[in-house]
């Protein structure tokens, strides 16, 4: 983090109480349901990383600078190149009007931001990423610090400990037994053993899948995503 989008200086947090979403227990309203199957939104994966972190550094009513500085946003992006970050985008036609973005490694995704620039936009794309993760059989999907917004969609609080517990888990599937424990220092060795999490892949089947129901690619495939959560949340 930096304290300022013109900080040089970068620090690490590792928070004692740290956020995750269960990916079983993401919470779809009927509201956010109806939002999704109505297809307000047309949602995309990778289609415009850089314009989604600029957003996510950009001024916000509710607070006061940013924590994502040049630098930082120039990290993401070369990890986006490396094929190791993502994000999300909700447009509105040509527009993009919300998004989110993180850090995908072995069977975890560590988000770091969002925006909205209409109502309702990072709920959305939130909600194509918990699908989009457990088509793609992820096992834990890191939000860090709470808030309510995450809180009204599933998000809960735990311990370090138990965080680094889950963590080493989701490695250890991918990786075999203790392959993943050092990842607990930082993602440098999951970027190192070129372990990326395919939330493409996984963006990409929900479509397939959508289509296979019937719903096509011509309509909203959100009708599809909104089923999904709300069948097994």
């Amino acid at each position: 983090m930096a304290d300022a989008r013109e900080d040089p200086e970068i620090f690490w947090v590792e928070p004692r109480r740290r956020a995750i979403l269960p990916l079983n227990g993401f919470h779809c309203s009927r509201s956010l349901a109806k939002l999704l199957k109505n297809g307000n939104f047309r949602v995309t994966c990778n289609a415009d990383f850089a314009a989604v972190i600029r957003h996510c550094a950009g001024p916000r009513a509710d607070a006061q600078g940013t924590w994502i500085s040049g630098r930082i946003e120039a990290s993401y992006r070369a990890l986006h190149d490396q094929g190791l970050a993502h994000s999300i985008e909700c447009w509105q036609g040509e527009e993009l009007v919300g998004g989110l973005y993180g850090v995908g490694f072995d069977r975890v995704f560590c988000g770091e931001s969002m925006f909205s620039r209409v109502p309702n936009a990072s709920k959305v794309a939130l909600a194509w990423l918990v699908a989009a993760l457990r088509r793609g059989g992820a096992m834990l999907l890191d939000c860090q610090f709470m808030t309510d917004h995450l809180a009204s969609m599933g998000a809960i609080e735990i311990g370090q400990s138990e965080y680094l517990a889950r963590l080493r888990a989701a490695q250890r599937s991918t990786l075999g037994a203790g392959a993943g424990d050092g990842l607990a220092d930082g993602l440098g060795e999951g970027a190192a053993a070129g372990v990326a999490l395919a939330l493409p892949a996984g963006f990409a089947a929900l479509l397939a899948d959508a289509a296979g129901a019937g719903v096509g690619l011509s309509s909203s495939p959100g009708n599809f995503i909104a089923q999904s959560l709300t069948q097994t949340s």
